[in-house]
């Protein structure tokens, strides 16, 4: 593995954009993806016992072991496993009361799932701004927000302009780096709507000690192929509230009655839940979860280190009072200009290290165009200067847990 700084480099140097790319090449140690998956562990023994025994579908022991382990990680009193994040994000929307014609608090700086999942339930994403601490929702602003656009009316905190009842707040922990939770708590309070963290992105990550995924009334986790810890496709759902853990357990699996042999439904449900095959990859990958969230860590480390003397860009630092996973390091250009922004993402790219920007903004999607919002200055601004760096465990060494 390269040294993580540039022997070279003996005082500050402009931040141009081979300079970027040859300080994150000399990190990475070469080329690499944004961020790839490490099976080094119990994988290929326990999705074989899937296929010796042939519980590959929803049933199966891994699922439930899953589900179990997640509830030791994070702390949750439940966990119900999906397909996938998205269907993770519908399933806790549904069961916390959004219905078709609301509007639902979230991030214009977000993956598109957070916003979609909102439309999957026939509700109107309402975006609101991030803050640069945290790269999370601006508790200062979106309380000034709501303030200016909701009026209690029939029992629900209204938008004025469109007469829709705003009916929860969805916080995103952006690259892993934990919101600010206990802000945005007191503001779901003070307006008596529920919080629905989008914790995909997080797993690993505390917040003042505390598993993120767990400070809102439902909390939802993702283990696509690029997460820290990978099912292949999947999600989760985490509450500590038993009722409405086992009215997500009903919904996502086609809401169908307990019978030893008949089909009852009783509501329109969903196919949601995770396979034990995928469940049963998942079990390996979690066992190693504090293996790789240590050595993400240290890569975050080395990039600090490596980009300390190069002017003009800083590497995004955990919020204070949290411990971040690291997901995807990030780096934000002093500068406000596309252009420089693209011209990094070139020359890291023409490396071989798989750059990427930040999301573009939701409110800058056409579907999305016309929704509700505040001013998103931030957002827009984050969006013009922030790039994201390869983060896989791997670049920081093998494993020695």
């Amino acid at each position: 593995m390269a040294s993580a700084v540039l022997h070279d480099v003996t005082a500050p140097v402009a931040a141009d954009p081979d300079r970027i790319a040859a300080v994150a090449h000399s990190v990475c140690g070469g080329a690499a993806a944004l961020h790839e998956p490490e099976f080094a562990g119990n994988e290929w023994a326990y999705v074989k016992d899937c296929l010796d025994t042939g519980w590959v579908s929803t049933a199966g022991r891994y699922v439930e072991k899953f589900e179990a382990m997640l509830c030791e990680i994070t702390g949750a009193r439940n966990a119900v496993a999906t397909v996938s994040g998205t269907a993770a994000l519908h399933s806790a929307l549904l069961v916390a009361g959004v219905r078709a014609g609301d509007e639902v608090i979230v991030p214009s700086l977000t993956f598109v799932a957070t916003a979609n999942a909102v439309s999957h339930c026939g509700a109107v994403p309402h975006f609101a701004d991030v803050e640069t601490a945290t790269l999370g929702l601006d508790v200062a602003r979106l309380r000034q927000h709501l303030e200016r656009v909701a009026k209690r009316k029939d029992g629900d905190w209204r938008n004025q302009k469109t007469g829709r009842p705003i009916r929860a707040i969805v916080c995103m922990h952006t690259f892993g780096h934990p919101s600010d939770l206990d802000g945005l708590a007191a503001v779901a309070a003070e307006f008596g709507l529920p919080l629905i963290e989008d914790a995909a992105e997080s797993l690993g990550s505390t917040y003042k000690g505390r598993h993120t995924g767990t400070f809102g009334r439902l909390g939802v986790l993702s283990f696509n192929g690029n997460k820290t810890v990978t099912t292949g496709g999947g999600g989760a759902i985490l509450t500590d509230d038993n009722k409405i853990a086992a009215r997500v357990r009903h919904l996502t699996t086609t809401a169908k009655l307990p019978h030893a042999w008949a089909f009852e439904h009783d509501k329109v449900g969903y196919n949601y839940r995770m396979p034990n095959i995928n469940a049963a990859l998942g079990c390996a990958q979690l066992e190693q979860l504090q293996g790789f969230i240590s050595r993400k860590r240290q890569l975050a480390q080395r990039y600090h280190e490596a980009f300390a003397l190069v002017l003009g860009v800083a590497v995004v630092a955990e919020p204070s009072g949290s411990n971040s996973n690291f997901w995807l390091n990030a780096l934000v250009l002093d500068a406000d200009d596309t252009n420089l922004r693209d011209a990094v993402l070139t020359a890291c790219n023409e490396r071989g290290i798989g750059a990427r920007p930040a999301w573009t903004p939701m409110h800058q999607l056409p579907m999305f165009s016309d929704a509700p919002r505040d001013d998103l200055a931030t957002t827009e601004s984050l969006c013009r200067q922030l790039i994201n760096l390869p983060s896989s465990p791997r670049l920081a060494g093998p494993n020695n847990d």
